[in-house]
């Protein structure tokens, strides 16, 4: 079988490659906006929507308006064509919102090569075309044929990320256990055997810190010397976040894959479960308040790459991996099959109706989610969207907000 797969360094380039790289980054956020301006003009005249290899079409009279774009590699430009066909058919798939125009400094600064770039590693350098050799910090060996190069830019420092393609065998897992988990706040995730793994809540850690240097860029003068001080700053916190969830994540996702062959979890829609309860003029929401910081709780888990995370390891070690319709899954007797509401007693506490049947709820809720994945797997039932565990954790709200 054959395995892609991703390796990220971090760049040290000299001035003449610093300034290129941002030149090319700032090329390839033009021609988006360009390419979505007349992507929307096109769909406003009744026009029909235009491929990658059409807007490639585009490219040589927006170089010959725009000089400075032919500084950048024809290839960099024609990768975002094809990334901004990915965001359109995303959305018209219904995966995603429509596409929004990148912003000086909001967006983050990137470009791909498909082709032309050469790896050193015993040299711990990269070739990358129109900027040369480059350095990088080499961590690690990078397996496989180099299929395409990523140059992106975070928190004021450089990254390649080198994507490979190598044959290797099929994997035979090593264990041979199988586990159900259900995702939460109090507790990240709960395995059907009683075990759980404590959240990390790295936003919730760094939350008051960063509101602080927030307070402190308002009363700057905006774009100043001083703003943008305070902008990096924030920035550097906001990096720290998303590296130690991050962190977290590939630690529990790696332990849970190895220890176990077949894995189920729920087919949640976070981005559901966090929208905002604000409403509009007419339609006031309610407990607006409690409401955002069980959204800010719940973005701050990471569930879904958690997930993700969790399939393609699972993938590379042979396992299976399954997500299953999460409906009630909290409030189904594991025992007698017995549904209803009052079965959840508490937030923690679970004791059927039926037939008497007591244990924690997110173990009952994991205990479901396996079997779940049990008839999934023999059966082919068919999944569902998740709706229920929105309301399950809307008893989280009181919490969050005391």
């Amino acid at each position: 079988m054959k395995r892609l797969q991703a390796f990220k360094f971090q760049i040290e380039p000299n001035g003449s490659q610093l300034h290129a790289m941002q030149q090319f980054a700032g090329n390839a956020r033009k021609v988006w906006n360009l390419a979505l301006a007349r992507q929307q003009a096109s769909y406003e005249a009744g026009e029909k929507f235009t491929n990658s290899f059409g807007m490639n079409n585009w490219l040589p009279a927006w170089k010959n308006e725009l000089p400075y774009l032919q500084l950048s590699p024809s290839q960099t430009l024609q990768q975002i064509t094809k990334d901004l066909h990915r965001a359109f058919k995303n959305f018209f798939e219904k995966r995603a919102d429509f596409p929004k125009f990148k912003k000086k400094g909001c967006a983050s600064n990137s470009f791909r090569f498909p082709q032309g770039c050469k790896l050193e590693q015993q040299n711990s350098r990269i070739f990358l075309p129109k900027l040369g050799w480059v350095r990088y910090r080499n961590s690690r060996n990078v397996l496989g044929a180099i299929k395409n190069v990523t140059v992106s830019q975070r928190n004021g420092h450089w990254f390649v990320s080198v994507q490979t393609e190598r044959d290797v065998s099929q994997p035979i897992p090593i264990a041979t256990t199988e586990v159900g988990i259900d995702v939460g706040i109090a507790r990240f995730a709960t395995l059907s055997d009683g075990k759980y793994i404590e959240p990390i809540n790295s936003f919730k850690k760094h939350q008051i810190r960063l509101a602080r240097y927030q307070r402190r860029m308002s009363r700057k003068v905006r774009f100043s010397r001083n703003w943008l001080k305070a902008k990096a700053k924030i920035q550097k916190i906001h990096s720290t976040i998303a590296n130690v969830r991050c962190d977290f994540l590939h630690k529990t996702s790696t332990t849970i894959s190895k220890n176990h062959a077949f894995v189920c979890v729920e087919n949640l829609q976070i981005g559901n479960m966090s929208k905002s309860a604000k409403g509009n003029c007419e339609k006031h929401g309610r407990n607006v308040r409690q409401k955002a910081g069980l959204n800010r709780a719940i973005l701050d888990q990471g569930w879904g790459e958690f997930r993700r995370q969790l399939a393609y390891k699972l993938e590379w070690n042979g396992g299976i991996f399954l997500a299953v319709d999460p409906k009630n899954t909290s409030r189904t007797c594991p025992a007698c099959q017995h549904v209803s509401a009052d079965n959840r007693i508490t937030q923690a506490d679970f004791v059927c109706v039926g037939c008497g049947y007591a244990n924690h709820a997110d173990v009952v809720g994991a205990i479901n989610v396996l079997e779940r994945g049990h008839r999934l797997l023999a059966c082919g039932e068919r999944m569902q969207s998740g709706r229920s565990k929105k309301q399950e954790l809307t008893e989280v709200i009181h919490t969050q907000a005391a």
